[in-house]
C-alpha cells in the first residue's frame, strides 16, 4: 500500500536508504525512490541532496537523475537552475524516454506549454522517427500521450505522433476527450449525471497521468514460479489461503492485474519471488514469513530494486507465467478477457 500522508513518506524514504544500505547493488533505483518519497514528504531540500549523491559517482541513469532533480528543483522555488539542468538535457538528447517526459511534465506544471511542446517533439523525433509503430517501449507510449495533452492545451492540429497516441490510448474515454482544456468546465455542473460522468474521466486521466518512471511507484504483484511455491507452501502453511493452488495463483495474477489496467493504473508489472529472498526481507522486518500482511511489502521491494518485469508483455513475447508460450496463446488469450 503506498503512503499517503508526508509522515508516511517520510518513514518509507528511511526504509529505502534502509534497503539500499543491504542491497548496494540496487543502490541507484532504491536511493531514486527514496528521493521520490521525500519530495512528497515536503522535504525538498533532502531529495535534492540525494540525487547530488547520486550523480556524485558514475550513475547509471545520469540523465534520468538530473530530470528529476530539475522538477524537484523547480516545486521549491529554484527556477533558474532547473532551467539549466533541463537545457542540459535537451542538449544531451537522451536515448530514453523517461527523462524527457519528466522535463516536459515539469513545464507543463509551471505553464510553459509552448516549450513543453517543442520538447516533446524533439523527444518523439528521436525516439519514435516514424511515427507509425504501435510495438514502442511504453515509456516511449507514455511521452506520446503526454505531448498529445500539451498539444490539446495549446490547441493545436493532430499530427502523425497524435494520431499515434490516439490508436495507443486504450482506455474508455478517447484522448480527445480526455485532453479536452474545456472539459473540467463542466465539474460545475449541478446534474448528478454528468458530475458522475466527468468523474470517471478524471479518474482514467489521472490513472494515466505518470508513468513510475516519472515518479517511480511501480505497481507489481508477486509470481512464485511453481517449485518456489511449493516450497513456500511446504515451510509456511499459513499461506495456504492466499494460494489455494498454483494454477489459481497464475489466473489471480493476471486478473489482478487486468483489473488494475481496466482502472487505469499505468506501469504495472510482475516480480517474480523466491522463498530465500522472501525469508530474508521478513527477517529485515523482523517479521514472520508466515504472515499474508507481508507479502505486499515484499512485492513493493522487489519491484524498488528494479525487479518488476512489465506486464503485459510486448506483442509476440513469451508469457510471464515460464510457460514458453507466447503470452497472447497463454494467459494473454482471448479464453482470460
Amino acid at each position: 500500500m503506498r503512503p499517503d500522508t508526508p509522515a508516511a513518506h517520510a518513514t518509507e524514504a528511511e526504509r529505502l536508504l534502509r534497503t539500499a544500505a543491504l542491497y548496494p547493488e540496487d543502490r541507484e533505483t532504491l536511493l531514486l525512490r527514496a528521493a521520490a518519497h521525500l519530495e512528497l514528504a515536503g522535504d525538498r531540500a533532502a531529495a535534492t541532496a540525494l540525487y547530488d549523491d547520486l550523480l556524485s559517482p558514475d550513475p547509471a541513469d545520469p540523465h534520468l537523475i538530473r530530470a528529476l532533480k530539475a522538477a524537484n528543483l523547480w516545486e521549491y522555488g529554484h527556477e533558474a537552475e532547473a532551467r539549466a539542468i533541463i537545457e542540459g538535457l535537451r542538449a544531451s538528447a537522451p536515448s530514453e524516454a523517461a527523462p524527457w517526459e519528466i522535463v516536459v511534465e515539469t513545464l507543463e506544471t509551471h505553464d510553459e506549454l509552448e516549450l513543453a511542446e517543442a520538447i516533446a517533439t524533439e523527444a518523439a523525433t528521436l525516439l519514435s522517427p516514424a511515427a507509425v509503430s504501435v510495438d514502442l517501449p511504453h515509456p516511449t507510449q507514455s511521452l506520446l500521450v503526454t505531448r498529445h495533452r500539451v498539444r490539446r492545451m495549446l490547441a493545436l492540429p493532430h499530427d502523425d505522433w497524435d494520431t499515434l497516441a490516439d490508436t495507443l490510448h486504450r482506455a474508455e474515454v478517447p484522448l480527445d476527450e480526455l485532453h479536452d482544456p474545456k472539459r473540467l468546465w463542466s465539474l460545475g455542473s449541478s446534474d448528478p449525471a454528468e458530475l458522475q460522468a466527468e468523474i470517471t474521466r478524471l479518474r482514467s486521466e489521472l490513472g494515466s497521468y505518470r508513468t513510475a518512471l516519472s515518479r517511480p511507484f511501480p505497481v507489481a504483484v508477486l509470481h512464485w514460479p511453481e517449485a518456489e511455491l511449493d516450497e513456500l507452501l511446504a515451510s509456511y502453511p499459513e499461506l495456504e489461503s492466499e494460494y489455494p493452488t498454483y494454477r489459481a495463483h497464475l489466473t489471480d495474477i493476471e486478473a489482478s492485474l487486468r483489473e488494475l489496467a481496466a482502472a487505469g493504473t499505468p506501469n504495472l508489472g510482475i516480480v517474480p519471488a523466491t522463498v530465500p529472498s522472501y525469508e530474508a526481507f521478513a527477517a529485515s522486518e523482523s517479521a514472520s514469513p508466515a504472515n499474508a500482511d507481508l507479502l505486499p511489502q515484499y512485492a513493493t521491494t522487489l519491484a524498488a530494486r528494479g525487479r518488476a518485469i512489465p506486464w503485459p508483455p510486448a506483442r509476440g513475447a513469451a508469457c510471464w507465467c515460464g510457460s514458453g508460450r507466447a503470452y497472447g496463446e497463454c494467459h494473454g488469450g482471448a479464453a482470460q478477457e
